[in-house]
């Protein structure tokens, strides 16, 4: 008995995480909901949940090769990861209780609302005080939203970017933070999919692309200007903004 992906598995699963990793290198991270959709397309979404989860990890570990300690902004970690790790249990707890559905459009319009004030006011670096009250909703939000709908990217960039980070710290921060919040939840998602040979197999052929879409995405990087990334992460944000929005509406059925 083969256990072998078909090829066409193989290539969208395989296009699927070099997007992901180039996110990680080019903007540290927060942004795989680009890429769990493409898997998607070849296998429901709980196997592609289960195939991204060990990948996730190995992309984190790539990727913290370019954003080491000193590009974290160690202050935001100390506020932002026990939100995190209580949000990861809570979002594991309610993951068969609660329709997904629900936290998508949720995020989705949240997430728009930000996007669109940030884009009215002309799309400017404005450095705002940080806020402890926000960043333990924030990281808690990210946190559970991660475990139900993949989706733990726009709660925290909500409160990373208008705190106007310089490029690298602003990646090297995310980078970290979504490094600690996929080891908390690779073994959940394991449990809850419970992957056989075949997405294992798929798991392993995937490995030799994680290294260069990250490499990719850092040289991206490093070619922008902080005004450039932060537009791009905004633009970024909104379309995932959309596609979670139709994931949400998709689930009751309105298209």
């Amino acid at each position: 008995m083969s256990y072998l992906p078909d090829l066409s598995v193989l290539l969208v699963a395989g296009f699927g995480v070099f997007l992901i990793a180039f996110m990680k290198g080019a903007f540290g991270g927060g942004l795989a909901i680009v890429g769990i959709p493409v898997l998607s397309l070849v296998m429901d979404p709980i196997s592609a949940g289960a195939v991204l989860a060990p990948l996730f990890v190995l992309m984190d570990m790539a990727a913290l090769y370019y954003w080491r300690p000193s590009t974290w902004s160690k202050i935001d970690l100390g506020l932002l990861l026990p939100g995190l790790a209580c949000g990861t249990a809570i979002g594991f707890l309610l993951l068969k209780v609660i329709d997904r559905s629900v936290v998508a459009i949720i995020i989705a319009t949240i997430t728009l609302a930000f996007t669109g004030l940030w884009f009215r006011g002309g799309g400017k670096i404005v450095q705002r005080p940080r806020s402890k009250a926000k960043a333990v909703i924030a990281g808690t939000a990210s946190g559970v939203s991660s475990m139900m709908a993949h989706s733990g990217g726009p709660p925290v960039a909500m409160y990373l970017l208008p705190l106007g980070l310089p490029k690298a710290v602003y990646a090297g921060t995310s980078s970290s933070f979504f490094a600690a919040g996929n080891l908390m939840k690779v073994v959940p998602w394991l449990a809850l999919a419970k992957p056989g040979a075949e997405l294992w197999t798929l798991m392993g052929l995937c490995l030799p692309i994680i290294p260069l879409g990250v490499w990719a995405g850092y040289a991206l990087h490093e070619r922008l200007d902080q005004k450039q990334l932060y537009r791009l992460c905004y633009a970024l944000l909104t379309v995932t903004a959309f596609k979670l929005l139709w994931d949400g509406m998709r689930g009751y059925g309105a298209f």
